[in-house]
């Protein structure tokens, strides 16, 4: 049995890590004894020749993919044409987007053969086995497909208890050099669930309210798998990480047994955070912690259901200051009853908070409390159009706000912001950079180059030249520059700092000589 997984396409300006659902998944695909394969899209370009080949090589006997709403409609794309290629593939789909749109999914999407809903792991396990047996999938609980014109749901499964008990994610399969190139952080999970009641979210939902934890041994292990492929930095993708504050202390002491030495961020709530937490996530590596405050009206905070408080928000970042810690606020615009007063509140809270924030519009994903009962809000949903669901640009209103007022509020937030950078770029131009500065616009810039690389496949495109190795360089780098409108001699250095990692190699072949990525850094 041979399964290809695909991770769709995501804008890398999201900062994407290495898709580590599908690596839960094609773990679990490798344990019920299938050999598996992802094509990540994300670091790659896609396109229907690049999917034909990748499957011809491969002659998968299923394809499935996951996605979240923004990136759903790449994802159906991949299976719609993974089934013009092969008629008789076998195709599946898991994921939030698709566990709480169901029906319409399936109805609209007739290539899509089954959705896996929720937590999937133990669902794959039995499934794989049988899944080319359609009269098998009536005994699978936890999928759902369409049956004589209409769709048959199997019916719910349990969560899993003891999540010690899964494979570690198989990041094995992708193409991580490329991550590597990227700089950002790998992501992994201590625990799943959520105990919050946030009605813009999918957590609770998704993965249950009760808090199960991973084992620190166990998450230690995996740092250390991460850690000697040349990550250097994680991000705890928690829920809620900071949900008990023994476990807390239990993984950071784990961490510093096994004089563990890499830096880590992490999402947390500002009710749960005290300044002893933080210094013993400090001394343990942590950097950075990002707070979902999202309104600075106190009854916006209550009508959506967060369970904060703005003084608790206050005394969360207070402490963030004391211990050093980088601190990160977000902000959501266009909540229920939104008006120019709340955001105004906002606006002098994330002001009075003075540390590094974000703004996002609001989306209502399929699944969230504020799409199933709109009715009970002042909220209208403008669009269904889920390649819009990317949180940058307002897709709802409110009796009291308007699309363009949210922009407006949006866009006036972030002046001083690239007011700033502009400065900042301004002086770097005439070389009064100080070297702080310098580091952060030359890393943008290295940002941006590495994303046209990747997104445009440019190494696939220019690193197979005729000729000796050295003319066969130039050339690549010339083509590359000028794909990118960077001068040579900038090219030439990242790419020989790629080679330098091991990122990128090079290769004789008989007349010509090919650059190309490596699978990771180990090769």
């Amino acid at each position: 049995m041979k399964i290809a997984l695909a991770a769709p396409t995501y804008p890398l300006k999201e900062a994407p890590s290495p898709p580590l659902g599908l690596c839960y998944v094609a773990a679990a695909c490798e344990a019920a004894g299938a050999e598996a394969k992802i094509f990540d899209y994300i670091v790659r370009k896609y396109s229907f020749e690049k999917l034909k080949a990748e499957m011809q090589e491969f002659m998968p006997d299923v394809l499935g993919a996951t996605s979240v709403t923004m990136s759903f409609l790449p994802a159906v794309t991949i299976i719609q044409d993974a089934k013009r290629i092969n008629p008789e593939i076998i195709t599946f789909m898991g994921g939030p987007h698709v566990s709480f749109d169901v029906k319409n999914t399936l109805e609209q999407y007739p290539e899509l053969d089954l959705i896996v809903i929720g937590e999937g792991e133990e669902t794959l396990k039995e499934l794989i086995p049988v899944i080319k047996d359609r009269n098998e999938w009536k005994n699978i609980r936890g999928i759902a497909f369409m049956e004589n014109g209409e769709v048959f749901f199997t019916g719910s499964r349990p969560l899993i208890e003891n999540l010690d008990t899964l494979p570690l994610p198989a990041r094995h399969l992708l193409p991580l050099s490329r991550y590597q190139a990227l700089g950002f952080p790998v992501s992994i999970i201590t625990s799943r669930g959520c105990p919050n009641k946030c009605i813009f979210c999918l957590g609770r939902k998704m993965v249950g309210f009760k808090v199960r934890h991973r084992s620190p041994e166990l998450v230690a292990d995996e740092i250390e798998e991460i850690m000697s492929y040349g990550f250097e930095m994680i991000n705890i993708a928690d829920d809620l990480f900071t949900a008990s504050k023994e476990r807390v202390k239990e993984f950071c002491k784990v961490i510093t047994e096994r004089n563990l030495k890499f830096a880590w961020c992490i999402f947390s709530r500002v009710n749960t955070i005290d300044e002893e937490l933080l210094e013993i996530m400090k001394a343990a590596g942590c950097i950075a912690v990002s707070f979902g405050i999202e309104s600075g009206s106190q009854e916006m905070l209550k009508r959506v259901r967060k369970g904060i408080t703005l003084d608790q928000a206050r005394k969360a970042v207070e402490a963030c200051k004391k211990t050093g810690m980088r601190s990160h606020a977000s902000f959501m615009v266009g909540l229920p009853g939104e008006s120019l007063e709340t955001l105004e509140e906002t606006r002098k809270f994330q002001q009075e908070l003075g540390i590094e924030y974000g703004y996002h519009f609001l989306c209502p994903f399929p699944g969230t409390t504020v799409r199933e009962e709109l009715c009970e809000y002042d909220l209208e949903i403008l669009t269904d159009d889920w390649s819009r669901y990317d949180a940058d640009s307002p897709i709802v209103q409110t009796s009291m706000l308007k699309p363009e007022q949210m922009e407006a509020f949006v866009e006036e937030s972030y002046k001083e912001i690239r007011a700033d950078w502009d400065k900042l770029k301004a002086r770097h131009e005439k070389g009064e950079a100080l070297p702080d500065e310098i580091l952060q616009i030359e890393g943008y810039r290295k940002m941006e180059f590495i994303f046209k690389v990747l997104s445009d496949d440019l190494l696939e495109k220019h690193g197979n030249q005729t000729g000796q190795p050295d003319e066969a360089y130039s050339r690549m780098i010339s083509e590359i520059a000028a794909e990118t409108s960077e001068t040579s001699e900038y090219t030439s250095s990242i790419i020989n700092m790629m080679m330098d990692k091991g990122l990128i190699r090079k290769k004789a072949e008989k007349s010509s000589t090919v650059f190309e990525w490596t699978h990771n850094n180990r090769q």
